[in-house]
């Protein structure tokens, strides 16, 4: 008896779009395309028809037709590839004008307000909340890590989920905790799917980040991951080459303030042998907050 091939069930659909990156719906309400489909009564047909004449005389009745709604359909076809005018696309302007609104805040309250206004950034629409910081804005040790995650996303606060977890543990290893320590991101919003950001969303996030830094102005920066050191550092290097050196982050008034490029925690989830590479950068944190007092 020839076995019959099983078609993908649900389960497979639902594997297939976790394994893509959709860990969430668009609606809040589920629809059904289908009954909308069938709700909308069938297009008629025009009442009046030209017979075919010329050419197209010699051809079927039914082909001569055919050929009419092509030419309906492709006149039609330019309207329905046009942009939607609510598409947001990173450009230069929105660049320059990110940059003026950070200069501009003078304090993190005025910050956040400008981030939480500003629409320049494509991120922003598929976001669910602005990740701003967690923390104490006055401690010694700025953290930045790199992107927000799910959870992240929905409380609207930076590393709350495991690698959150993660991190209070190794800040608890020297000593510190979030009364003590500031955390942020490099970009606020969550890219869908956790993408990486792309060069003119980095860019556009920059200035945020850099003028955040200038307000809290801490003795040292920590770099979670190689997106935070590469757009704070100016480099290109990997964070495997990157970590465990002391790098140097300058502000635009020409403040030095020393940087520990290290691993992020999410990365440490997925590669746990590497948690004593972070611990060493860490131990050098700890002993660089002895040495400043």
């Amino acid at each position: 008896m020839t076995a019959v091939a099983r078609g993908p069930d649900i389960a497979d659909l639902l594997a297939f779009y976790a394994s893509a990156g959709v860990d969430e719906a668009l609606e809040e309400q589920p629809l059904n395309r289908f009954a909308e489909a069938a709700s909308k009564p069938p297009e008629r047909a025009s009442a009046t028809v030209t017979p075919p004449t010329g050419e197209n005389a010699a051809l079927p009745r039914s082909t001569s037709l055919s050929c009419a709604g092509l030419g309906e359909r492709q006149a039609a076809a330019p309207a329905l590839r046009a942009p939607s005018a609510t598409a947001t696309v990173p450009d230069e302007q929105q660049a320059a004008l990110a940059r003026h609104l950070a200069t501009t805040a003078a304090t993190l309250d005025e910050l956040r307000q400008h981030m939480a206004a500003f629409d320049g950034c494509n991120l922003k629409l598929t976001a669910k909340n602005l990740v701003f910081a967690d923390g104490n804005p006055n401690a010694a040790v700025m953290l930045v890590g790199e992107t927000p995650e799910r959870d992240e996303d929905i409380e609207g606060l930076p590393f709350v989920g495991q690698s959150g977890r993660l991190l209070d543990r190794m800040l608890a290893a020297i000593g510190l905790d979030r009364t003590s320590a500031y955390i942020a991101n490099v970009i606020p919003w969550r890219p869908p799917g956790n993408r990486t950001p792309t060069p003119h969303e980095t860019e556009i996030c920059r200035p945020f980040i850099e003028r955040q830094i200038e307000l809290v102005n801490p003795k040292m920066l920590v770099n979670l991951g190689g997106l935070s050191a590469n757009i704070l550092l100016g480099t290109t290097e990997a964070i495997l080459r990157l970590r465990g050196n002391w790098r140097v982050h300058t502000t635009a008034a020409g403040i030095a303030i020393p940087a520990m490029p290290t691993l992020h925690p999410a990365y440490l989830l997925k590669n746990p042998a590497h948690k004593k590479l972070a611990w060493r950068d860490f131990l050098e944190v700890k002993a660089k907050l002895r040495t400043l007092g």
